[in-house]
């Protein structure tokens, strides 16, 4: 007669696999998706008295993309891969042209006495342009910031922006500030 081999209970597998799922759901982060890094301004004061602000026209280049995603920046077309070298011109005023920002002496601590762009940089797009149009603006705003800071800390401290520490960082974002503005999207093709 042949011996019978002893089986393993199984019956409590299942529960064991069922918390084991649930354990690594729990534990585990999917990849989720970041938006645009913005620091948006703090909120005002509410006793605070409203002052208006007039910008000198000449400190402000308004990039708009239509519905077509076409880019015009200032008064001129220009493509996608342009947008970078022009905002690095209109922020830098590099000829001390009188139709690009002023660039005023500021005190900048730690450093001295340096000059600072006035520019503002203004995104108007169309309710109909495509998200990697804007996506694509957006990049290259950014990109033409973080170049300047790039010269910037390379002049000041010998190193990229990214390998300063954290207050030297702080006084190149004064040297550079990034000043991007974004007007509420418009809708060119119905009219009322």
């Amino acid at each position: 007669m042949a011996k019978k081999t002893p089986a393993i209970n199984s019956s409590s597998t299942a529960d064991i696999a069922f918390l084991l799922l649930c354990y690594f759901l729990m534990t585990t982060t999917m990849g989720s998706q970041t938006g645009l890094s913005r620091r948006l301004p703090p909120m005002p004061d509410p006793n605070q008295k409203v002052e208006d602000q007039k910008v000198n026209r000449r400190n402000i280049i308004i990039v708009k993309i239509n519905s077509a995603d076409r880019i015009l920046a200032g008064s001129e077309p220009i493509d996608v891969s342009q947008l970078k070298d022009k905002i690095k011109i209109f922020l830098t005023n590099p000829t001390d042209d009188p139709n690009l920002p002023v660039m005023e002496p500021t005190e900048i601590e730690g450093l001295g006495n340096r000059k600072v762009s006035k520019g503002v940089i203004s995104l108007q797009n169309d309710r109909g342009t495509s998200y990697q149009a804007y996506i694509a603006v957006q990049n290259e705003l950014v990109k033409a910031v973080n170049e300047l800071r790039d010269e910037a800390s390379m002049r000041e401290f010998g190193k990229k922006f990214l390998a300063l520490d954290e207050d030297q960082q702080k006084i190149i974002k004064n040297v550079v500030p990034q000043q991007i503005s974004e007007a509420e999207p418009k809708d060119v093709g119905k009219r009322r």
